[in-house]
């Protein structure tokens, strides 16, 4: 169902997943035996059957208003080099974004940069918790579920979320390559700035161009910080890895990265 007739047909009934809908969640080497855990709120753009296309065309859909570009192959890669097991979310951040607060305005948007979403006007509450049921809490609970059998089995746990971010925000430039983002960790963001300005060629940005908080994300407080874990956010720049080559450019500079925060986590009895 498309367009207008799958937006007039959402306020009739609540949102369902039908057959030919994916299961929220996607992991990726489930046995793998790195401390780290990769997670990836918004690695996918899926938008469920029943809602069309949002009323949206299909170019604004593929903005980063729907995903983070180019994340998914880099998380993908990283897991595979780091031995780490991924845990990643399928669905467009348009349909619910999974590291919002579900209670937060931006949680399902109206209005995101600038651009309206007709399929999420006037949605009520109980439209709103119908996508959160489907989509928001299947993931949240996994990575919940993977975190407690890794603990039962004292293996070590470092949360690492991956995210990429747009070159110009509001006409402005953003002049980072990378950023590594963090709230109360004061552990292993130092270690992941140290390991990535070691790189001649990057412009790293410290809490940059965002900072995690309470108010405005999900997965590091809820995860890392409430559960105790260290943590950190990664942001890497959209057009660095906006196609399969410059993916794995950035899956093989983090993969380095992270080996040498291993090396020297271990060395100082942390993990």
């Amino acid at each position: 169902m498309e367009g207008e007739n799958a937006l007039n047909s959402v306020g009739d009934t609540l949102l369902r997943l039908g057959t030919r809908d994916v299961p929220p969640v996607l992991e990726q080497n489930t046995g793998g035996r790195s401390p780290f855990l990769l997670t990836c709120d918004h690695y996918g753009r899926l938008i469920p059957d029943m809602l069309g296309d949002l009323g949206l065309p299909d170019s604004d859909r593929r903005r980063h208003i729907g995903w983070d570009i180019g994340i998914a192959g880099v998380a993908e890669q990283m897991s595979a080099a780091l031995d780490a097991h991924l845990v990643a979310q399928r669905y467009s951040r348009l349909v619910i974004d999974c590291n919002r607060p579900p209670e937060a305005a931006s949680s399902i948007p109206v209005i995101t940069e600038a651009t309206t979403v007709p399929g999420n006007e006037g949605l009520d509450r109980a439209a709103a918790q119908r996508r959160r049921e489907l989509i928001f809490d299947p993931y949240h609970r996994r990575i919940d579920d993977v975190i407690d059998a890794r603990l039962r089995e004292g293996q070590p746990t470092v949360l690492v979320s991956l995210h990429s971010f747009t070159p110009v925000y509001a006409g402005i430039a953003r002049p980072w390559h990378i950023g590594t983002l963090y709230q109360r960790d004061k552990v292993l963001p130092p270690l992941v700035l140290e390991g990535l300005r070691a790189e001649p060629d990057l412009v790293v940005g410290d809490n940059e161009p965002y900072a995690v908080s309470d108010d405005t994300d999900y997965t590091i407080p809820v995860h890392g910080e409430k559960r105790g874990l260290m943590n950190t956010g990664i942001e890497i720049r959209q057009d660095l890895i906006s196609d399969p080559a410059g993916e794995t450019q950035w899956a093989e500079r983090l993969t380095r990265v992270f080996r040498e925060i291993e090396a020297r986590l271990k060395q100082r009895g942390l993990i």
